[in-house]
Protein backbone atom coordinates (compact mmCIF):
# COMPACT_ATOMS: atom_id res chain seq x y z
CA UNK A 1 0.00 0.00 0.00
CA UNK A 2 1.87 3.10 -1.19
CA UNK A 3 2.12 6.02 1.19
CA UNK A 4 1.03 9.26 -0.49
CA UNK A 5 1.50 11.73 2.33
CA UNK A 6 2.01 12.15 6.05
CA UNK A 7 1.15 15.13 8.26
CA UNK A 8 0.35 15.73 11.94
CA UNK A 9 0.59 12.00 12.66
CA UNK A 10 -1.89 11.15 9.86
CA UNK A 11 -0.69 8.81 7.12
CA UNK A 12 -2.49 8.64 3.76
CA UNK A 13 -2.30 5.51 1.59
CA UNK A 14 -3.76 4.18 -1.67
CA UNK A 15 -4.04 0.50 -2.53
CA UNK A 16 -3.19 -0.66 -6.04
CA UNK A 17 -6.23 -1.91 -8.01
CA UNK A 18 -8.61 -1.05 -5.15
CA UNK A 19 -12.42 -1.13 -5.49
CA UNK A 20 -14.63 1.78 -6.49
CA UNK A 21 -15.59 4.43 -5.55
CA UNK A 22 -12.21 6.18 -5.76
CA UNK A 23 -10.94 6.61 -2.20
CA UNK A 24 -7.88 6.74 0.01
CA UNK A 25 -7.05 5.35 3.43
CA UNK A 26 -6.25 7.77 6.26
CA UNK A 27 -4.69 6.34 9.41
CA UNK A 28 -4.24 8.22 12.66
CA UNK A 29 -2.99 6.35 15.74
CA UNK A 30 -5.29 3.32 15.99
CA UNK A 31 -8.05 4.83 13.83
CA UNK A 32 -8.51 4.31 10.10
CA UNK A 33 -11.02 5.66 7.62
CA UNK A 34 -11.65 5.19 3.91
CA UNK A 35 -12.36 8.62 2.42
CA UNK A 36 -14.03 9.14 -0.95
CA UNK A 37 -11.80 11.35 -3.11
CA UNK A 38 -14.52 13.30 -4.89
CA UNK A 39 -16.45 14.64 -1.91
CA UNK A 40 -14.60 13.64 1.26
CA UNK A 41 -17.35 11.38 2.59
CA UNK A 42 -16.14 8.67 4.96
CA UNK A 43 -16.99 5.34 3.35
CA UNK A 44 -15.89 3.19 6.25
CA UNK A 45 -14.13 3.59 9.56
CA UNK A 46 -13.65 6.62 11.74
CA UNK A 47 -11.09 9.29 12.58
CA UNK A 48 -11.10 11.58 15.62
CA UNK A 49 -12.73 14.95 14.87
CA UNK A 50 -9.50 16.95 14.61
CA UNK A 51 -7.81 14.37 12.37
CA UNK A 52 -10.94 14.22 10.23
CA UNK A 53 -10.93 18.01 9.76
CA UNK A 54 -7.23 17.99 8.82
CA UNK A 55 -7.74 15.17 6.31
CA UNK A 56 -10.65 17.04 4.71
CA UNK A 57 -8.60 20.22 4.46
CA UNK A 58 -5.74 18.27 2.83
CA UNK A 59 -8.11 16.36 0.48
CA UNK A 60 -9.78 19.55 -0.75
CA UNK A 61 -6.39 21.06 -1.63
CA UNK A 62 -5.08 17.94 -3.40
CA UNK A 63 -8.17 16.40 -5.01
CA UNK A 64 -6.72 16.56 -8.55
CA UNK A 65 -3.52 14.82 -7.43
CA UNK A 66 -5.57 12.19 -5.61
CA UNK A 67 -7.65 11.49 -8.73
CA UNK A 68 -4.46 11.21 -10.80
CA UNK A 69 -2.95 8.78 -8.29
CA UNK A 70 -6.18 6.75 -8.17
CA UNK A 71 -6.05 6.38 -11.96
CA UNK A 72 -2.38 5.34 -11.79
CA UNK A 73 -3.12 2.78 -9.07
CA UNK A 74 -5.73 1.10 -11.27
CA UNK A 75 -3.20 0.40 -14.04
CA UNK A 76 -1.07 -0.15 -11.74
CA UNK A 77 1.68 2.43 -12.25
CA UNK A 78 3.95 4.24 -9.80
CA UNK A 79 2.18 6.79 -7.62
CA UNK A 80 3.32 10.34 -6.96
CA UNK A 81 3.77 11.60 -3.41
CA UNK A 82 1.52 14.47 -2.36
CA UNK A 83 2.67 17.42 -0.26
CA UNK A 84 1.63 17.25 3.39
CA UNK A 85 -0.69 19.76 4.99
CA UNK A 86 1.34 22.76 6.17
Amino acid sequence: MPRLSEFYGIVVYLYFSDHNPPHFHAIYAESEALIRIGDGVTIRGHLPATASRLVEQWRSIHVDELVDNWDRAQIPAPLSPIEPLQ
